[in-house]
Formats: structure tokens, C-alpha cells, sequence
């Protein structure tokens, strides 16, 4: 799979869909009614993050669920992608980018949202093939003033940004003609997966759509 079609992939799954939810689990028994309450709530596309040791096994589990598209974040490695694919990931979402990386993705069919936070490094993703990257950390480095000004020079490409976004900062990212998606993880606060109150997840996964 070569990076234009990793990124028309990531495209056609993230239509109409605002948040990718972004989760750190660290009990995968929870992960597929985690999954189950997020489809219900409307955000189907889930990123995982490899941080824990139950990561792998969360993907797993959520991959079983009718209608959830679960991909793994904080790939860092070719490794990581081995591992990820051997999961059952249907996407990986990297901070950054490397050619191993990149490269293996490539070898295994799994679709790349690599990441890019300056014009260099998105010029540099777009000269590769890659139209639609993640933008992280977001907040730290601009939000959306960064992105509306990367919008002049780079139009064609698109972003979804990552890091210190809110349900009500998300509002201002997706205002962004090059802002099809936001990366989040206040759909799933410590307090609720702890406490396995689906509904509360659901309903905030429902809110992203008002």
C-alpha cells in the first residue's frame, strides 16, 4: 500500500466522524464494551495507544466489535507495526514519522496517519505521498492559529490534531476547511473506564455530533 492510498483510506474512514477518541487502556477486559459504548455513541474509528502492556489485547477485543474500526497510536517502531497489524489494527497513528516506519507499513498494508507539526516535516510527508496527517502535539505548539496559517501555504493536505484538545476547543479545529477530524481523549476519562459507567462514555461520545 503506498502512502497516497494510506491517506484516501484514512480519509474515507474518518467522514462524519469528529473525534477519533484516543485511549490509554490498562485493563483489556474492559476494551470491548469501551468499543461497544463509543459505536453506540457514534465515533466508531478508536485509537489505542501501544503505552500499556494490555494495549495489543485491547485491540484485539475491539476489533471483534460489530462496527468499530480500531487502529493503534504511539506507533514508534516497525515493531510496533508487526505487532499492531498481528493484533488486528486496521490503521496506525504515529507522532512522528521515520522511513523504517513508514516502510514498514507499507510491507503490511496498514494504513499510516503519520505525524507532522511543522512545515518542513508536513512537506516533507506530502513529498512521500501522505495528504493527511496528524498534527501533534497540537495545543502546545498553536492549535489552530498554527493550522490555519499552515492551511495558506499547504492546502491540499489535511490534519487531524492530537493533543490538549477539549470538547470545546474541538469546535474551533473542525471550523478548519483542513480539519476533518480531531484526535481526543476526553471521550474516555479515567474516572468512567475505572468505574465502567458506559453510558457516561456513550453520551459523550454523542455529544461530539451537536
Amino acid at each position: 500500500m503506498q502512502p497516497s492510498d494510506m491517506s484516501q483510506v484514512l480519509r474515507g474512514m474518518v467522514a462524519g466522524v469528529p473525534v477519533i477518541p484516543v485511549l490509554v487502556i490498562h485493563d483489556a477486559s474492559q476494551a470491548a464494551a469501551l468499543a461497544r459504548a463509543l459505536v453506540a455513541g457514534g465515533l466508531p474509528v478508536l485509537e489505542v495507544t501501544l503505552r500499556t502492556p494490555a494495549a495489543l489485547d485491547a485491540i484485539r477485543a475491539m476489533a471483534d466489535v460489530p462496527g468499530a474500526i480500531v487502529g493503534a497510536g504511539t506507533v514508534l517502531t516497525a515493531a510496533d507495526v508487526t505487532a499492531a497489524h498481528a493484533a488486528g489494527a486496521g490503521f496506525a497513528v504515529s507522532p512522528g514519522t521515520t522511513p523504517a516506519l513508514a516502510d514498514a507499513c507499507m510491507t503490511v498494508g496498514l494504513p499510516l496517519l503519520p505525524g507532522a507539526v511543522t512545515a518542513s516535516e508536513a512537506m516533507a510527508r506530502a513529498e512521500e505521498g501522505f495528504d493527511f496527517l496528524k498534527f501533534f502535539p497540537a495545543e502546545p505548539m498553536g492549535g489552530v492559529a498554527t493550522l490555519k496559517a499552515l492551511s495558506g501555504p499547504l492546502p491540499r493536505l489535511a490534519f487531524c490534531p492530537t493533543g490538549g484538545i477539549t470538547a470545546t476547543t474541538m469546535r474551533d479545529y473542525l471550523a478548519l476547511a483542513t480539519v476533518p477530524c480531531v484526535g481526543g481523549s476526553w471521550i474516555a476519562p479515567d474516572a468512567a473506564l475505572r468505574a465502567g459507567n458506559w453510558d457516561a462514555i456513550t453520551a459523550l461520545a454523542r455529544a461530539t455530533h451537536r
